[in-house]
């Protein structure tokens, strides 16, 4: 029986220049991390890149000359599975199932969602930065194996903001 090896994958959104130590605990032994925008400042991309290879695209609060440079869109495969990233999920404007996605990760709406849909997981982590009204802080870890996807949502334990 021949498999291929699980792969894990971090996903972090809307940190909003808040790295939090507990994100960073939750994120440890990915083999990649993905932010979904709305990143706050360029050290953030830097400490997970400490973890992980990073991933990232631009969220609608990232302004400046380190945020112009990241797209607003990106494509990665892992573990033989496409995913689409892209900041605020309702801007998407392809057919995910057609395109050949496995999933569309987004962040913006501070929510966290894990739902399929025609096949496709979409994948929110919801936020790791600042607290927002009464919604969790969280990250999220994807496991791609045998060309599948599979996500959980991983509530932070958070004393402050």
């Amino acid at each position: 029986m021949t498999g291929s090896r699980a792969r894990a994958l971090g996903v972090i959104a809307d940190t909003h220049g808040l790295l939090r130590p507990e994100a960073v605990v939750a994120l440890q032994g990915v083999d990649a991390i993905v932010h979904a925008g709305d990143i706050g400042a360029s050290d953030v991309l830097d400490r997970l890149g400490e973890i992980a290879p990073v991933t990232a695209v631009r969220g609608n609060n990232d302004r400046g000359a380190w945020a112009e440079r990241l797209p607003s869109t990106e494509v990665l495969e892992i573990g033989g599975v496409r995913l689409y990233v892209l900041h605020n999920a309702r801007e998407l404007d392809l057919d995910p199932r057609a395109a050949g996605f496995g999933a569309v990760i987004s962040g913006h709406s501070h929510q966290p969602l894990r739902e399929e849909r025609d096949g496709v997981l979409f994948f929110n982590p919801g936020s790791a930065g600042p607290r927002r009204f009464k919604l969790p802080v969280a990250v999220g870890r994807l496991t791609v194996e045998d060309g599948r996807v599979r996500g959980r949502i991983l509530e932070l334990s958070c004393r402050v903001q």
